[in-house]
């Protein structure tokens, strides 16, 4: 299968998907682009996923709010304008301090199918832990 260009506007958009309490849309699967994948997050107050890593580099950007990172023994409250990259591997997490959206780049792996499974799987009211590290697995995350 050969690659297509492509562009999106936000009335094309998919549904954003429900993933630890955050809003993640998907801009650009790796299904589409053969090689990364794109996201707008978007979260509450004290919105996030818990530690994990992951079989990809992982960067964001953060458009509005403050979004609070952890990787390593480090801890870093990041504003917009801020970029912070994590490379594969590297046990991270961050919450949102305030509402907040930013962008997420991937360079390839899994993260797409992954939020879609998550989505699909387990309930924001009342999330089942197990499930998340179960589905996580099947998608290339540790939790």
């Amino acid at each position: 299968m050969s690659r297509q260009p492509f562009a999106l506007s936000p009335e094309n958009y998919s549904r954003p998907l429900e993933v630890v309490g955050e809003q993640i849309t998907v801009l650009a699967s790796n299904e589409a682009t053969s090689g990364y994948e794109i996201f707008e997050q978007a979260g509450p107050p004290g919105s996030g996923p818990p530690p994990h890593s992951h079989e990809w580099d992982e960067s964001f950007y953060v458009l509005a709010g403050e979004i609070e990172f952890g990787f390593g023994d480090e801890t870093m409250t990041a504003s917009a304008g801020t970029l912070v990259h994590i490379p594969t591997g590297t046990v991270h997490w961050f919450r949102f301090a305030t509402e907040g959206r930013m962008i997420s780049m991937t360079g390839g792996g899994n993260a797409a199918a992954f939020f879609t499974h998550v989505d699909a799987e387990i309930s924001r009211e009342a999330p089942d832990l197990g499930k998340l590290v179960d589905i996580g697995q099947q998608h290339g995350v540790a939790v």
